[in-house]
């Protein structure tokens, strides 16, 4: 039976449409899978981005800090730190005090290699956001800052 409305093929139902979560599900699908598209070009994920984010921003962590900080599972932690450090962007080492603790700092590599994928992603955000104006890209900021903010459940989850 045909439509008595018919739509485009490709539109959405105005049901989902009519969701925030769904609109901010799939808008933030897209920019994730842009952004990384750009961190894969550097052979990278967003967790390496996210390791270097939290080491620029707090400075040096025990890898176990960086775990909770993060919400990555301890062995994929493990993972990022040893690629980073062979690529040369952090540095790990034995806390004195505690063997069993490693601390994780940035190197100056990291820093400027943060600094592009920084930029890479501001480019993808102006692309995302290409249909808003710049105050109502604060405003969005600001609301979705305050959504993040106010789900402390949610906080430390960066994937």
């Amino acid at each position: 039976m045909a439509s008595e409305n018919p739509a485009p093929p490709d539109a959405l139902p105005p049901t989902l449409l009519g969701l925030s979560t769904f609109l901010l599900a799939r808008t933030g699908r897209t920019a994730r899978a842009r952004l990384a598209g750009q961190l894969a070009e550097r052979g990278l994920r967003l967790w390496d981005m996210a390791v270097l984010a939290a080491l620029v921003d707090f400075g040096p962590q025990a890898q176990r800090d960086l775990v909770r900080r993060l919400g990555i599972d301890p062995s994929d932690l493990a993972k990022v730190a040893d690629q980073l450090g062979a690529a040369g962007y952090v540095e790990r080492s034995r806390d004195q005090a505690d063997r069993r603790r490693v601390s994780v700092s940035v190197t100056a590599d990291g820093r400027a290699l943060l600094a592009e994928l920084q930029a890479r992603a501001r480019a993808v955000q102006d692309e995302v956001l290409a249909p808003l104006d710049p105050a109502e890209r604060r405003v969005l900021h600001d609301l979705l800052l305050r959504v993040e903010q106010g789900s402390p459940e949610w906080r430390g989850s960066v994937a």
